[in-house]
């Protein structure tokens, strides 16, 4: 588990990465702009920071530049942008940025690099260039709630099936018991429309049970590409086990 910075003007980026990323196990802080972030940074030492390119107040590079500057750049930084140029990149990797993710950014590529910078040292970058860096521009997870998904297929890798922590199985993160008929819940008199939503409302509550709340597994189960399985979500009213506890 790492503690991991999101920094975007783009409230639905900023929730849908915070949504996948806490999925993932992570504790995640988000920042609407870089005043934000700076008080944040202040604040603590993230682990890793997710940093946009262009925010109203202050750009992620000139960002970047402060942090190096000040010698407050002791943890990997991912830019992302969907309108920079190859300069701007390669501007921010001599600053000290670790990679750059284009928008829409997919998602195996995000969990890569989430996890490649994790696996880092926490040194000061000292503004050197990497022997190579690369762009991703290919089309998957769209990380903005106004963009379009597609029909892309993302794979996931999960290890194991269930959670082990400090060697051992972890109960509480166990599948909780299943109903033994979920479809009794089911009317055969609604409606097409409303009967198909109903079913896949059962459906969905079904898989988000049996896998513990884990938005990965009940993706591989469903087949659907995460990101199309939390728009879907949404759209049916149907909320994750995290979601729904941070209600109650």
């Amino acid at each position: 588990m790492a503690n991991i910075l999101v920094v975007d003007d783009e409230m639905g980026i900023r929730e849908l990465l915070s949504e996948i990323l806490g999925d993932e196990g992570h504790v995640v802080q988000s920042a609407e702009n870089a005043q934000q972030a700076r008080e944040l940074r202040g604040l603590s030492r993230p682990d890793l920071v997710l940093l946009d390119i262009w925010m109203p107040d202050t750009d992620g590079v000139t960002l970047l530049k402060e942090w190096q500057r000040d010698g407050l750049l002791t943890m990997p930084v991912i830019m992302m942008s969907g309108h920079a140029t190859i300069d701007t990149a390669v501007e921010a990797t001599r600053i000290g940025a670790l990679n750059f993710l284009e928008k829409p950014i997919s998602l195996q590529k995000l969990l890569k690099a989430v996890q490649q910078g994790l696996t880092k040292t926490t040194e000061p970058q000292r503004g050197s260039l990497p022997n190579r860096m690369a762009l991703t521009t290919d089309a998957g997870m769209v990380v903005s709630h106004q963009a379009s998904y597609g029909n892309s297929s993302i794979q996931t890798t999960q290890i194991g099936t269930h959670h082990v922590v400090g060697g051992s199985f972890d109960a509480r993160l166990a599948p909780a018991p299943m109903p033994l008929n979920p479809l009794s819940q089911f009317s055969f008199d609604l409606p097409l429309r409303e009967a198909r939503d109903s079913f896949e409302r059962i459906y969905f509550e079904y898989h988000l049970q049996r896998e513990g709340g884990s938005m990965t597994r009940v993706a591989e189960r469903t087949g659907l590409e995460r990101t199309h399985l939390y728009r879907k979500l949404k759209q049916l009213g149907v909320e994750s086990l995290k979601s729904s506890k941070r209600h109650n």
